[in-house]
């Protein structure tokens, strides 16, 4: 993020006010960067991404071996088992991606994330 434009205001003493303006001033001290952290999925594992927490919910995309992805929110969904356990929690990878936590590795049995809605 960077700023187009700034406007420096000063009084003379008197109550009158100067506006001087200035373009394309960088604003590094400013940007903000939102760090999502990213989880390994199991190895050896093409993990179906679903439209939602249960395996009744049709597949969206395959992870392939070696993903890593971020989670954004997590839902309780369907009970699934898995590399990590047996869980209902299910992770949302992105808009409308689901993945079971039971594939992720966290280094948590619970919820490592804001439940999602």
């Amino acid at each position: 993020m960077s700023i187009d434009h700034v406007e420096e205001i000063a009084e003379d003493g008197e109550g009158e006010r100067a506006v001087t303006a200035s373009a394309g001033v960088s604003a590094t001290a400013a940007t903000v960067t939102a760090a999502v952290r990213r989880y390994s999925v199991a190895p050896g594992v093409r993990l179906n991404v679903r439209s939602g927490p249960s395996t009744s919910y049709g597949v969206v995309r395959v992870l392939s071996e070696g993903a890593t992805v971020p989670i954004y929110c997590q839902t309780p969904g369907q009970t699934i088992s898995g590399p990590y356990g047996t869980t209902n929690v299910w992770d949302n990878i992105g808009d409308g991606e689901y993945i079971s936590d039971s594939y992720v590795y966290t280094g948590s049995d619970g919820y490592v994330a804001g439940r999602c809605g």
